[in-house]
């Protein structure tokens, strides 16, 4: 499974800020030149105390602004006992450069001062003299509880220990505070990861992102210039895809206001109406107003003064050109807008983006004419439009739907646009989000249409890149795309399938479970064995050293038959606590499902987390040294990995060998539309390595019986033309069968608009006479159980494998 906003898919900039936070070898976490925590005060309505609440202020020491929705707030108390746990207070909006950022938390029953307008609103109750306060990419509260344990912890970006607290960076805790005092940083916002150093106590000054404070607000804002001043948008956007104007104060920046954003990162686009003749500027620019509500609409004539600055909003993304801490000055309203700029199939040039040698394209001329990357930046900020356009990516949680302007480039068979090579991408996919509340993103599946004219913004972003906020969104038209329903094995025919469950557990509702049951039973037809990956423990994150899987196998198992499937046995060996990876404390595996009515499993003990499954040739054959089995589990390559499970099955006499596999994730990849290119795939180190353990014992098998039949199966995180795929084939002791599939029907899975194939069926030699099909339930459709569709091989005996 790729990474997600939930935990898998793609680098926020929450989570590039968490990968950049790294263990030092003291006490401590790595220095912090962004975000940092300012003040921390948990006498609020204490006896004595003059503000009613308690308050986390934190500050942004960096140059750009500091996404933090998805990043939370955790206090714990100065002395943690051991049923202690990490409170959580989660963040939305971003901080300015050189900005504040209102954390409000419980208030007392003394005090008379409130505090200025939060950013953000928690219910914890902090000591006041003594605690501790963590900024923490994510919301899942911490676990470590020593100042060892939680310097270790990559999710901690800064971390406060006041008075005696035991949770602390460096030598020592900040002082101690009280119902008068809060500990607070010095003005310049240093962060040496030493708390008794950067901080000291003394009066509570909270303030807000508008620069407010208690009691008392901020004073009259200076009046904004009445005259254009000598600098238009496109001197701001330059040639390339970084400003020439970056960090320099622009005063009179004239436009009309084209869209406003007034939550997540607050803003509004402003468009320039005497736009230049170099296809290579952009016309259009985002005025970043922070966690303040822009104050402008649509139609508005404005003036605005400020700073410019280049966001990135990950560690491998291009950036965003705008303008920071604003002052607007309204000239007139109601003012038409600047015609939109047709985007489609002619106008998206067929290249996607130039190449740097693996650098950064920041500094390149860009080429609008020649590269869609590059024709995107040219019309950053600026309104674009696009007609009948067909749907590529279902819509997400997020209110988010991907389509193409290129209705003919690499379509699939069901409507979608495949991701065919590395070297060919699809340059007509759009992300469409809509900026009207009234006017929400359709519910559309893969295939749909969305018919007549979408305008509005086009915009960049972590997830995705450039993206369409839409002010005008055509209409939906269903097309009706149904799950499909594969066929039922035949006698003499025996069915293997797989199916990622995405982190099933006995906490599920019961919802998931009759959903994924029916996947099994109804669309799969049953298979004799099922490859199940991302079983999770039975109390799934909770992580309390729980490894076992049966209380979420029986509710599946149960779930299935209810569904009209058999009633399926299973067996699976549980991993070491916290060592396979994925959710912490899921203690994610693999498993084999089986119905006994149709195979049986060869029980041969010796099999555990750690001791290796060998090939054992015998006069009849080989066997396996234990059944089940993992695969050299001590090996570096599956480290903090999922181990595959091995499996000895019989059928009709025959002994078939199964290999469930799940490799390591594609995240910490850069992204395809990111400023690296080409980008680095750095997960797929880790996935090569897996692919040559998995190789090599496929190898040792039929090296005792060439005629072995084996079938290797399950979420292998990558593409069947990647080099993990030549490491697993080395030698042809494996075909993978999604090659054996027309080229518009080889995917399984839909990631940013690209269908796409992460799970696979491989087969030995031996195995020459089956029936293969991807059964599309899921990955197409706005309504899944899991973000995988499964598949299943026939494989046809009649007395002979061939």
């Amino acid at each position: 499974m790729q990474i997600s906003r939930s935990g898998s898919v793609l680098l926020t900039g929450a989570v590039a800020v968490a990968l950049a936070v790294t263990a030092l070898p003291a006490a401590q976490a790595a220095p912090s030149a962004t975000a940092v925590i300012s003040e921390v005060y948990g006498g609020g309505g204490n006896s004595g105390a003059t503000l009613t609440r308690d308050f986390v202020e934190l500050a942004n020491a960096g140059s750009t602004p500091f996404e933090v929705g998805g990043f939370s707030v955790q206090y714990l108390p100065g002395a943690p006992s051991a049923g202690s746990q990490w409170q959580v207070s989660a963040l939305t909006g971003s901080i300015a450069p050189g900005g504040r950022y209102l954390v409000a938390q419980a208030a007392g029953t003394g005090g008379t001062v409130a505090l200025p307008t939060p950013d953000a609103t928690g219910t914890i109750a902090m000591a006041a003299g003594s605690g501790t306060v963590a900024l923490v990419s994510g919301t899942t509260p911490l676990t470590c509880k020593s100042a060892a344990d939680c310097a270790a912890e990559p999710r901690i970006v800064d971390l406060v220990g006041y008075g005696s607290a035991v949770v602390r960076e460096g030598s020592g805790p900040a002082p101690t505070a009280s119902a008068t005092a809060s500990v607070h940083r010095a003005a310049s916002l240093a962060d040496t990861d030493d708390n008794a150093a950067d901080f000291s106590a003394g009066a509570p000054t909270p303030v807000n992102a508008a620069g407010e404070t208690s009691g008392g607000g901020q004073g009259p804002e200076e009046p904004g210039p009445t005259e254009p001043g000598p600098v238009r948008i496109h001197d701001i956007q330059g040639t390339t895809r970084v400003s020439p104007l970056d960090g320099t104060a622009v005063t009179g920046v004239p436009g009309v206001v084209t869209g406003v954003r007034a939550t997540g990162s607050r803003g509004f686009w402003i468009q320039e109406t005497a736009p230049d003749d170099d296809p290579r500027t952009s016309e259009g620019l985002f005025v970043y107003t922070g966690s303040a509500a822009p104050t402008v609409k649509a139609g508005d004539s404005v003036l605005v003064s400020g700073k410019v600055a280049e966001y990135y909003p990950g560690t491998a993304t291009q950036s965003i050109t705008q303008i920071t801490s604003p002052r607007v000055t309204v000239l007139s309203s109601g003012n038409a807008l600047p015609a939109p700029v047709v985007l489609d199939a002619r106008s998206v040039p067929g290249r996607y983006v130039p190449s740097a040698g693996g650098g950064s394209i920041d500094a390149l001329p860009l080429e609008p004419k020649r590269y869609a990357l590059d024709l995107y930046e040219s019309l950053e900020g600026v309104r674009v439009r696009i007609a009948d356009t067909r749907v590529t990516g279902a819509t997400t949680a997020y209110d988010e739907i991907w389509v193409t302007v290129k209705p003919k480039e690499n379509p699939t068979r069901r409507g979608g646009t495949r991701y065919a090579s590395y070297e060919d991408q699809n340059t007509g996919r759009l992300k469409v989000m809509s900026l009207d509340p009234a006017q929400p993103v359709p519910t559309a599946n893969v295939g749909d249409v969305i018919k007549g004219s979408t305008t509005g913004v086009l915009d960049y972003a972590s997830y995705g890149g450039y993206n369409l906020q839409a002010t005008e969104l055509g209409t939906h038209v269903d097309k009706k795309l149904r799950r499909e329903v594969t066929r039922k094995q035949k006698k003499d025919e025996l069915a293997i399938a797989t199916y990622n469950v995405e982190n099933l557990d006995a906490a599920d509702d019961q919802a998931k479970f009759d959903t994924l049951a029916a996947g099994i039973a109804k669309n799969l037809s049953s298979p004799d064995i099922v490859s199940l990956e991302e079983i999770q423990d039975d109390n799934g994150p909770v992580n309390d050293g729980t490894v076992g899987s049966e209380e979420t196998l029986k509710r599946f198992t149960d779930a299935i038959v209810a569904q009209g499937g058999p009633r399926y046995a299973w067996r699976y060996i549980a991993p070491e606590n916290n060592k396979d990876g994925g959710e912490p404390g899921g203690n994610i595996r693999n498993v084999f499902l089986f119905n006994p009515q149709r195979v049986s499993f060869a029980d041969r003990p010796g099999g555990d987390a750690t001791t290796p499954v060998q090939a054992v040739k015998t006069w009849k054959g080989v066997k396996l040294s234990a059944s089940p089995g993992r695969i050299n589990p001590a090996s570096p390559a599956w480290e903090a990995s999922r181990k595959p499970l091995v499996g000895e099955f019989t059928f009709r006499g025959k002994p078939v060998f199964v290999i469930g596999n799940h490799f390591g994730s594609k995240g910490g990849d850069q992204p395809l539309h990111g400023r690296f290119q080409e980008p680095n795939r750095s997960s797929e180190a880790k996935r090569i390595q897996q692919a040559t353990e998995v190789n090599a014992f496929v190898t040792s098998l039929l090296k005792a019986d060439k005629s072995a039949r084996v079938v290797a199966l399950g979420d292998f995180n990558d593409f069947e033309f990647s080099p993990t795929f030549t490491a697993l084939t080395k030698g042809r002791v494996l075909k993978p069968l999604i090659t054996t599939l027309p080229a518009a029907e080889r995917y399984s899975y839909v990631f940013d608009g690209n269908s796409q194939t992460l799970d696979h069926i491989l087969t030995s030699p031996a195995i020459r006479r089956f029936d293969y099909d991807v059964v599309h339930i899921n990955a197409e459709f706005a309504d899944q159980a899991s973000d995988h569709d499964p598949q299943v091989v026939r494989v046809r005996t009649g007395g002979f494998w061939f």
